[in-house]
């Protein structure tokens, strides 16, 4: 019984740990939201977007909203976002996206987290020629008309039109070049449309294969650069 209550304890941390970084991260969204394009998320797609995010990841409406207050506040937090390139382990492209009030320690842990993973930061531009950046616009599929709704969202800078799982059922994934990403978000709201989450994405041009041990290796890299409080985001180029 003790090995069993302490692995749920375990279970639990985790599962704590994980909401934490998200919460951290939609409040940041949030604060470079406001900072760019005001407090008032009818007018503000990136700020309607971090909003979502939030729901969709649990947070509570009153952590968004104080989260809105302080991005408006004289003291507010400033944040700056920062992409990082480099190469994991086995050749794997990966781009770090930051948001930091602190540049100089911001780049010292995520140099520190690709040596120590067998990999290399390098200079902007090393790799994200090997990446696209797209909005990427999740709703469920529930009630809703394909074939219709792709016809009438090509012209709002859809390009693709997915389908996938996730753990609350069935959803479509809408895809757009990053410069479309409000015109499309703003046209399936107004379908009567919430998204599930509205997020852009680096999304790899192609992608590589590797076998189970440099997998875990390149995931590694991936976890370690996860843990920083100033990463967003990671994204490679791994199948």
């Amino acid at each position: 019984m003790g090995r069993a209550f302490a692995n749920r304890v375990g279970s639990m941390m985790v599962r704590w740990d994980r909401m934490a970084k998200a919460f951290t991260r939609v409040g940041k969204d949030i604060a470079m939201a406001v900072k760019a394009g005001g407090p008032n998320p009818d007018s503000n797609a990136a700020l309607r977007r971090a909003i979502q995010n939030g729901r969709n990841a649990n947070m509570p409406k009153d952590k968004v909203e104080a989260a809105i207050k302080r991005a408006v506040g004289n003291d507010a937090e400033s944040y700056d976002e920062v992409v990082y390139e480099g190469y994991a382990p086995h050749g794997i492209a990966v781009m770090v996206e930051t948001a930091t009030n602190n540049p100089t320690r911001t780049v010292a842990n995520v140099r520190m987290a690709f040596t120590r993973k067998g990999g290399n930061l390098g200079n902007s531009g090393s790799v994200s020629f090997l990446f696209k950046k797209m909005g990427i616009i999740k709703i469920a599929r529930a009630g809703v008309d394909r074939d219709g709704l792709e016809l009438e969202l090509i012209d709002h800078g859809l390009e693709d039109f997915l389908d996938d799982d996730s753990d609350a059922g069935p959803i479509y994934v809408l895809r757009s070049a990053f410069n479309d990403f409000a015109t499309l978000q703003r046209a399936i709201e107004d379908r009567g449309i919430t998204p599930i989450s509205a997020e852009h994405e680096h999304v790899p041009h192609t992608l590589v294969e590797l076998g189970e041990e440099e997998i875990t290796a390149v995931l590694e890299l991936v976890d370690r650069l996860e843990q920083d409080d100033d990463v967003q985001r990671v994204f490679v180029n791994l199948a």
